[in-house]
């Protein structure tokens, strides 16, 4: 998938979190993020970093690409 901006980081994530079958409750616990900035972030809530990061990348002409370990 490209990703042109924070929704689409969130929704990939998303996806790929319950693909494996894994909570937002799992994953705080597991990494010490809050279940909201997890949240957030899945709902491509803008960060300053992040939707800077994207606009950056997609100013310069690159794509930003998240694909699954191992598949090609």
């Amino acid at each position: 998938m490209i990703i042109n901006n924070a929704t689409d980081f969130g929704e990939t994530l998303r996806k790929q979190r319950k693909a494996k079958g894994y909570t937002q409750k799992y994953i705080s616990e597991f990494t010490g993020f809050s279940i909201s900035f997890i949240s957030d972030l899945e709902n491509g809530k803008s960060t300053i970093e992040l939707g800077k990061a994207i606009y950056l990348a997609n100013m310069l002409g690159l794509d930003i690409e998240i694909n699954v370990r191992g598949n090609q």
